[in-house]
């Protein structure tokens, strides 16, 4: 039994595959479909794409288009409006003379022409119309938020398709290598130098394989779908990251920076703080309107220049040239005007909570250059200690097939040392992408995202 044993050992050594770089993993995509083939995409080209066609964007630009409109409409209350028609009027029985007496008329008018008119509440007029310039700045900014945004997602959805790829890779590999293994088992079984339950406990690690495998491919399509939603492609066309493998992105040079640095750097180029200083100038413009406004007179006036005629009813009509002019200044008192309370409180407290809103923006970009910050260190360190179990778990199994050379392994060893290998390749894929991902989000958190991607930093690559 025992020389048995060694040659089944002998025949799994002799037979069994070399351990393969994590490089040199078979392509992770499954078959493509005949209706829908896989479209290759790069971290460059969903950037773009992402940048010109989100949605989210869509809507910020339209709301800038809207608050560049409304400070045109505003400007324009400067200028008169000119009007044109016909007016009649007829009249009959008593009316009373320039003189008190009650006289009996019957009589009928037109007029027929132009007219310019005018009346604006000038201070008001000015005011909202700065305030209305502040709204535009504060939507442009917003525009710049939400491509800064899409951004972030559409590369954090990147990463994490070429992270299921290299899952999907890794598990192609353990499946390959447990069903090479197994049908080694089955021969020496067959042969009568192996034991049957070797060859099940091999065939069992096949099954979890290929569920892990199958897993994979289900994530993958999901991770692609979500891409191509952000992208706005159609999620049926199956999206496949163009990256062989998995890099270290070096996205931004400030990670060895101290924290309040960041910290400043950050509050002096995100868009979101700039969107609400712009709203704050707005805040005080309106303050200005209600509190100075009603200082400066209201202006009105309107000149006809058109034709006027008429007469006795039932006798000879009239018509000639006819021209009217009014003008008036004034100045408006209570609602709207002058000591309405209510409405300078209200734009007071409008204006202080413009304030704290910058301020709660201020403390949270804060908290998110530290948070981002951690995560890239943590990550690093992550990053390091997955490579250093990567090489130790390639290294165990390269041993644990070592040991069966000379009579000593035996299948469990082999399984486990497999498994833990599978394990440590997923590790370090994930750990990898998770630490992509947070150096974009320290790019977001410092408002310096762009749509070019970095170039791939120096190795680490995996053992």
């Amino acid at each position: 039994m025992k020389a048995k044993a060694v040659a089944a050992l002998l025949l799994v050594a002799g037979l069994a595959p070399p351990v393969s770089s994590m490089s040199a993993a078979a392509e992770p995509t499954p078959a493509p479909s005949p209706a829908t083939a896989p479209y290759p995409i790069d971290l460059a080209t969903a950037l773009r794409l992402a940048g010109a066609n989100a949605i989210d964007v869509q809507i910020a630009r339209e709301r800038l288009n809207a608050a560049k409109a409304v400070a045109i409409s505003t400007l324009t209350q400067l200028l008169p409006w000119l009007s044109a028609g016909t007016t009649y009027r007829r009249h009959g029985a008593l009316i009373q003379d320039v003189v008190g007496n009650m006289v009996i008329a019957n009589k009928e008018s037109y007029a027929v022409g132009p007219a310019a008119n005018l009346q604006v509440d000038v201070g008001d007029t000015v005011f909202r119309t700065l305030a209305a310039r502040q709204a535009a700045r504060a939507a442009d900014h917003q525009v710049e938020t939400q491509q800064q945004e899409v951004l972030l997602r559409a590369a954090q959805a990147y990463f994490d398709l070429l992270e299921a790829q290299a899952f999907v890779a890794a598990a192609t590999e353990s499946l390959d290598i447990s069903r090479t293994y197994e049908s080694q088992i089955h021969r020496a079984v067959e042969a009568g130098i192996a034991f049957k339950g070797d060859e099940l406990r091999v065939r069992v690690q096949a099954q979890r394989n290929q569920l892990t495998l199958q897993q994979a491919r289900e994530q993958q399509r999901v991770q692609a779908a979500r891409l191509a939603e952000i992208l706005r492609l159609d999620p049926a066309v199956e999206l496949v990251a163009n990256d062989v493998e998995l890099a270290p992105l070096a996205v931004t040079s400030s990670a060895d920076m101290a924290i309040d640095a960041l910290v400043r750097q950050a509050v002096s180029a995100r868009p979101e703080i700039a969107e609400a200083r712009s709203l704050v100038q707005g805040a005080m413009e309106t303050q200005k309107a209600a509190v100075y406004g009603p200082l400066i007179p209201t202006v009105a006036g309107q000149a006809f220049l058109g034709g006027l005629g008429g007469g006795k009813q039932a006798g000879p009509s009239t018509f000639g040239a006819s021209r009217d002019y009014f003008a008036t200044i004034g100045w408006r008192i209570g609602p709207g005007g002058l000591f309405d309370v209510g409405r300078v409180r209200a734009s007071r407290a409008r204006l202080a909570e413009a304030k704290w809103n910058v301020e709660r923006l201020t403390d949270s970009v804060a908290r998110q250059v530290v948070e981002a910050r951690t995560r890239v260190e943590s990550q690093q360190q992550q990053l390091q200690t997955a490579k250093d179990a990567l090489a130790a778990a390639e290294e165990g199994l390269r041993l644990t097939r070592a040991r069966q050379e000379f009579e000593v392994g035996v299948v469990l060893e082999n399984i486990l040392a497999e498994q833990d290998q599978a394990r440590a390749r997923q590790d370090y894929a994930r750990v990898l992408g998770e630490f992509n991902k947070a150096q974009y989000g320290l790019s977001r958190a410092l408002g310096r995202l762009q749509t070019a991607p970095p170039n791939p930093a120096a190795p680490p690559t995996p053992p």
